[in-house]
């Protein structure tokens, strides 16, 4: 565990970075306090002492540093696309990379470095205009730093792999508040724990991503009758069985209008638009589509798409399971679920792992689970106001349905810290290289808040 001083010296923190912050420290009271403290999920009231929001990495430096000094406990706020209020700790000190949120893009050597605090949106925005992009989650206000150090389940997924996958190098500040570069080249243990082994390790205030040339996709939105749901996901699983790798869909039930709709996602990163078209139209021949909005586009207008999912001031809760394919017995959960939803708001999407990422050594990166399968997403989203405890049943009743067929472990990023064991499980035969970096770079386990949480 942490050792931390008694009292923690709150006074004494912001005496170290009032004179280097200025306004940028924000405490209770201060009128920029309360928007400082919202992460995404509005549920999350956490209510830190202090809000170091940072330019630098020397900035961040200091602030890790006034922390540790003063006995506050600490977490990092990066995009703060946060459903599980681990950005947040109580009575602490909270590094806010919000400020930092720069872009530089060497269009002919194929690379983006960006700040700690970038969302995927900007990223994208200074690519696009290159023809450029990386492997992505599908979120575009997503911190790029969470997702990738995690994970980074995407659209591309089949073609360049994770977002980790493409990750370069990176700069940590660490628990000490030192500053380390992170690569093959340099420290390359906390590079391989890295992509993986999430915030456990420091504070990461830079990242270098490898950009592949993808001026368009082919991708969109099919919707079908809740009806058609089980020919829908018996139609994905047989047509994703013997699919491309350029072919990522990601299928599920969205809200509709007048409930629940069974939904397909397709991205096709192929040159041979061709061969896409054909595709999708065995796509939308599994059912009747109401909807059916699929075309040639940017790669970042086609993550536009899920924009208006992320509804400001909802409370959201997450439950997630890895699962070997979309077998009928996991498919009759995913129905039953989306029949059984206990808000008009919360949806089912499985995100399918194949192609590229599933050709990575599995020991090449904290990041383990490398055979294909599916991640089964459960949001639960709900207005303030409501009880959280029957969406909460909702969630543990899906997930709990498809235990039969899951597979050990989950994806950390959507697993919450009661779910500790099942995202240690994740890292099968690389957990304990990943334990050992933890003590390693975090002996102290400063990062205590981070995903997942490791120690303690």
């Amino acid at each position: 565990m942490t050792a931390i001083s008694t009292p923690a010296d709150v006074d004494g923190a912001v005496r170290t970075l009032r004179p280097r912050l200025g306004e940028r420290l924000l405490v209770a009271g201060d009128p920029a306090y309360p928007a400082a403290r919202q992460v995404w999920n509005a549920a999350v009231t956490t209510r830190p002492a202090v809000i170091a929001r940072c330019a630098d990495p020397a900035e961040v430096s200091v602030a890790v540093r006034a922390a540790r000094d003063a006995g506050l406990p600490l977490s990092v706020r990066a995009g703060g696309h946060d459903w599980a209020g681990r950005a947040l700790r109580d009575g602490g000190l909270v590094v806010d990379l919000a400020g930092m949120r720069g872009v530089t893009i060497d269009a002919p050597g194929r690379t983006a470095t960006v700040q700690g605090g970038a969302l995927t949106a900007d990223l994208l925005a200074a690519a696009t205009p290159h023809g450029l992009v990386t492997a992505t989650g599908v979120v575009r206000s997503v911190g790029l730093a969470g997702l990738t150090t995690v994970g980074g389940y995407g659209a591309l997924i089949g073609r360049y792999g994770l977002a980790l996958d493409n990750l370069l190098g990176a700069e940590v500040v660490l628990a000490d508040g030192s500053t380390v570069t992170a690569g093959p080249e340099d420290d390359s243990e906390l590079w391989w724990a890295l992509r993986g082994g999430g915030g456990n390790f420091g504070v990461v205030t830079e990242l270098r991503y490898r950009l592949h040339h993808q001026p368009a996709v082919l991708a969109g939105m099919l919707m079908f009758p809740f009806a058609e749901g089980a020919a829908v996901l018996a139609g994905y699983a047989e047509i994703t069985d013997g699919a491309p790798d350029e072919l990522t869909i990601m299928t599920g039930f969205l809200p509709g209008p007048r409930g629940p709709m069974a939904f397909l996602c397709p991205f096709f990163s192929g040159d041979d638009l061709a061969v896409g078209e054909r595709l999708v139209a065995r796509l939308r021949s599994l059912g009747h589509p109401v909807v059916d909005q699929i075309g040639v586009m940017p790669y970042s207008a086609a993550l536009s798409m899920f924009d208006a999912s992320m509804f400001d001031g909802s409370h959201y809760l997450l439950r997630s399971r890895w699962i070997p394919e979309v077998s009928p017995a996991a498919a009759e959960a995913l129905v039953t679920g989306a029949a059984e939803v206990s808000s008009p708001y919360s949806a089912l999407i499985v995100n399918r792992f194949h192609g590229a990422a599933s050709r990575v050594d599995p020991g090449a990166t904290a990041f383990a689970q490398r055979a294909p399968h599916q991640a089964v997403e459960v949001i639960a989203a709900w207005q303030p106001g409501d009880s959280a405890d029957r969406h909460r049943a909702w969630a543990d009743s899906v997930v709990t349905a498809l235990d039969p067929v899951a597979l050990p472990g989950g994806y950390p990023n959507l697993l919450g810290p009661e779910h500790e064991d099942r995202a240690r499980e994740s890292y099968g035969a690389n957990l304990d290289r990943v334990l050992a970096a933890k003590r390693r770079y975090d002996p102290g386990n400063a990062f205590a808040s981070a995903v997942p949480s490791l120690l303690g």
